[in-house]
């Protein structure tokens, strides 16, 4: 199975919140998409309710952004679940699953970007876990990669056991794409902090530079290979 961007395939970035899937994988996306890729998006919680601002308003607020992001990276309108904020371990993990799976099955997708498991936001972990079972590799199946971004202000934040740690070992050239990544996350204007808070674009661009850095290209996206699967 080559994970590259091969073209002609179905892609899929299943994410907790809406700002999470142009943060962890944007810029790969849009090479996705430059490569006659057909990227699908599933958001799985509201990304408010949590706050003490947070209203149905604010919910639609963040819809509305998620779709100008998508439509700036050339990918398929997302597809919300509206599950609560910051409470996914307050579901059953079946019910999680289930609508996951359902997802999968609608979009068939050869590649399959999500959350490291070890990240500090509790709902992206879950995430994690429901892509897991839901792409569990059953006969027939389509998934032949599954590979975990990293989330500024989550990931690296995290102070579990050090075996949980986010060590990326696929990196992806994104020096051609960054600056519409950096473009869709304007459309989050309400998520992204000033500087020096990690979910800056000064720190997303940072981001970028160390990991291309660390593989000798300009900007790059690192991931962790969870699974991969070379089939006849």
């Amino acid at each position: 199975m080559n994970g590259g961007m091969s073209g002609g395939m179905s892609v899929a970035i299943i994410a907790a919140h809406p700002d999470d899937e142009i943060l962890g994988v944007g810029a790969t996306a849009a090479r996705h998409v430059d490569g006659g890729d057909d990227v699908h998006v599933l958001i799985l919680a509201t990304g408010a309710l949590s706050r003490t601002t947070g209203t149905a308003a604010a919910v639609s607020d963040l819809e509305r952004a998620a779709r100008q992001a998508a439509e700036v990276l050339g990918t398929r309108p997302p597809r919300f679940l509206g599950l609560p904020d910051n409470r996914l371990d307050s579901l059953d993990l079946l019910d999680v699953v289930q609508a996951v799976e359902a997802f999968v099955a609608d979009v068939a997708p050869r590649i399959v970007y999500t959350h490291h498991h070890g990240d500090l936001n509790v709902d992206h972990g879950i995430t994690q876990r429901a892509v897991l079972t839901a792409c569990r590799p059953l006969p027939g199946g389509t998934v032949r990669a599954i590979h975990a971004f990293e989330t500024l202000s989550s990931t690296e934040w995290a102070a579990g056991d050090p075996g949980d740690a986010f060590r990326p070992n696929r990196y992806v050239e994104v020096t051609a794409t960054l600056d519409r990544k950096m473009r869709a996350l304007e459309a989050y204007a309400s998520e992204m902090r000033d500087f020096p808070h990690p979910r800056s674009a000064q720190a997303v661009r940072a981001l970028a530079a160390l990991r291309g850095a660390q593989v000798g290209v300009e900007a790059a996206e690192a991931f962790m290979v969870t699974r991969e699967v070379d089939r006849l």
